[in-house]
């Protein structure tokens, strides 16, 4: 068995897998975002809780935004800033009296979606997340491609390709201006409708009124669409992934699929393009799913 944990901003999940890939067991916490050491207990609470149901597992792997950085071993990049310049790591280790795994959650949604997910088929895959931040992740033969730096995937950080004059270049929390993420963000797209209409309305607002026929939302979709369309060309033009599977709350807009795969296609340099673009299959569990498939 496998214990798996997706430590979110505003909750934490843990799973546990046979090995066989069923879930054993399953529960969502609140997650006690601004206190350090109450993220520890309760990451530690969950896990005596589920070996207490199912009794002990083998290994637990945690899926958390931000990384560990190679350079000092202390956590780095997570929008949960408490767990900044901390060796989160090593103290959950000690905390749970075993080794712990830890990826960036982006790297366990790949993970898993490519293990026996919507990819499970493909070579190689190139996982998204479209949420409140735009993650990205390489997953080939089913092996992480973490890169040398460990930011491989991190494709939000990349200024937005062919920029025109509708993609007014706004600052991103990294620093820089004009970043894929400012775009491909459901602030993003929120900022978009905002701009055509003076109305505050979030992504999933923006989706269900274009489904029904309003101008200005069909607008920001179509928009949003043909950006996340550069991107991602960009991105084949350097990878050439099999499949590219999306996931996070924007990957529930479905009018998203409808001309993506052509659009990525005219953008990318190549006369045809054979890449699947696919829904997650498990949603908002893959993270944690691939969390528990850390130890292979």
């Amino acid at each position: 068995m496998r214990i798996g944990i997706d430590l979110g901003g505003t909750k934490t999940e843990i799973i546990v897998l046979d090995d066989q890939g069923a879930v054993l067991f399953r529960r969502r916490e609140a997650t006690p975002a601004t206190d350090y050491g109450a993220i520890l207990e309760r990451i530690a609470g969950l896990v005596s809780c589920a070996e207490n149901s199912v009794g002990p597992a083998h290994s637990v792997g945690i899926a958390t935004p931000g990384v560990i950085s190679l350079r000092t071993g202390l956590m780095k990049n997570s929008n949960t800033i408490v767990l900044n310049g901390k060796p989160l790591d090593r103290d959950l280790a000690n905390r749970l009296d075993r080794p712990v795994r830890l990826q960036n959650d982006a790297n366990c949604f790949a993970l898993s979606e490519s293990i026996d997910g919507a990819a499970a088929t493909a070579k190689v895959v190139f996982g998204v997340i479209l949420g409140t931040g735009v993650g990205g992740s390489i997953v080939v033969d089913k092996q992480l491609l973490v890169g040398h730096n460990a930011v491989a995937g991190e494709w939000g950080h990349n200024p937005l390709p062919w920029a025109r004059e509708e993609d007014p270049p706004e600052t991103c929390y990294c620093g820089k201006v004009g970043c894929i993420e400012t775009y491909l963000s459901g602030a993003g797209l929120s900022r978009d409708f905002r701009h055509r209409t003076g109305r505050e309305c979030t992504a999933l607002e923006i989706s269900g009124a274009a489904a029904l026929g309003d101008d200005a939302a069909r607008g920001s979709i179509e928009l949003y669409q043909d950006r996340l369309a550069r991107s991602l060309a960009s991105v084949v033009n350097l990878i050439d992934p099999e499949a590219i599977v999306l996931g996070g709350g924007l990957s529930n807009i479905a009018q998203l699929y409808d001309e993506l795969p052509q659009l990525i296609a005219d953008y990318a340099f190549s006369d045809g393009l054979d890449t699947v673009v696919l829904r997650a299959l498990y949603g908002d569990s893959s993270g944690v799913r691939g969390a528990a498939r850390l130890w292979g």
